[in-house]
């Protein structure tokens, strides 16, 4: 069957989720001689927005891990906004050397209730977005071979002649509750809100993060104010020019030096073909 449209769609509030789905759809798009186009779920306004496609279409949908889920405010919109008519899915999910837990898995069956029809699977280790130190230099030369080692058989299959089989991918199903956060100690760590705070010695009011914030939760006119729901994605933090936003919540540093003590073994990538 041919491919007439490749599409890569993702929610990055730092990049690396983005990067995944670039790796995945650059390949394709060279092996399918077809340009990739973009639809960055991030911004706000571009979930708000219906994107219906087609049989022929291949889409690779991107998502970070979150608490081995799906993020939990990103699905409804993901519900709303994807119709998929038949169009071929590749899942993608993006987790910081820790775990995808059943994120793929949920990913997938979300895909499928959508209408799309998956052709393969990944799960794709990238820099924590808690920690710059965790998997720092993920996806690294391997990782990108890997990717496009699978990314080649993706598009060998979709061209094929042959039916697309089901397949199934780690985690469990039906999806079980959300991974809970360990501090240091190995106690739960609570911090649903936690938000960030500002240095305003630092802080030029120049707007980025409230710019960048997937969830408008900081304000315009005070960039130090976060009225709004946090979902700790670390945008505003990544992305300041002058160092001025972090976390200081003590639950949620706790968490932070739990992983860097506790996830320092590099994680596979995983990959899932029908």
């Amino acid at each position: 069957m041919s491919i007439n449209k490749l599409w890569a769609i993702y929610f990055s509030p730092t990049g690396g989720t983005r990067n995944a789905a670039r790796l995945v759809s650059k390949s394709l798009s060279a092996d399918l001689g077809i340009p990739a186009q973009e639809i960055d779920l991030t911004r706000p306004a571009n979930r708000e927005q219906t994107y219906a496609f087609v049989r022929e279409d291949l889409v690779v949908l991107a998502s970070p891990v979150y608490a081995g889920r799906v993020p939990n405010k990103l699905r409804p919109d993901l519900e709303k906004c994807l119709v998929g008519n038949g169009a071929r899915v590749v899942p993608v999910s993006v987790f910081g050397n820790r775990n995808f837990d059943d994120a793929l898995i949920e990913l997938k069956t979300l895909a499928e209730e959508l209408g799309f029809r998956p052709v393969g699977a990944a799960a794709i280790v990238n820099r924590h977005a808690f920690c710059h130190g965790l998997a720092a230099d993920r996806p690294n030369a391997q990782d990108k071979d890997d990717i496009l080692a699978f990314s080649k058989e993706v598009a060998r299959r979709v061209t094929s002649s042959e039916a697309t089989p089901a397949f199934v991918v780690d985690g469990r199903n039906p999806v079980g509750p959300y991974y809970t956060p360990l501090k240091a100690d190995g106690t739960p760590a609570v911090f649903l809100k936690a938000k960030p705070q500002t240095h305003r010695d630092r802080c030029d009011q120049c707007g980025a993060c409230a710019k960048l914030c997937p969830m408008r939760a900081i304000d315009p006119n005070d960039c130090a104010l976060v009225p709004g729901l946090c979902i700790k994605c670390h945008a505003c933090v990544h992305f300041c020019h002058t160092d001025a936003k972090y976390f200081d919540d003590p639950a949620f540093l706790s968490h932070v030096k739990m992983l860097e003590e506790n996830c320092v073994q590099p994680r596979d990538n995983r990959f899932f073909l029908a």
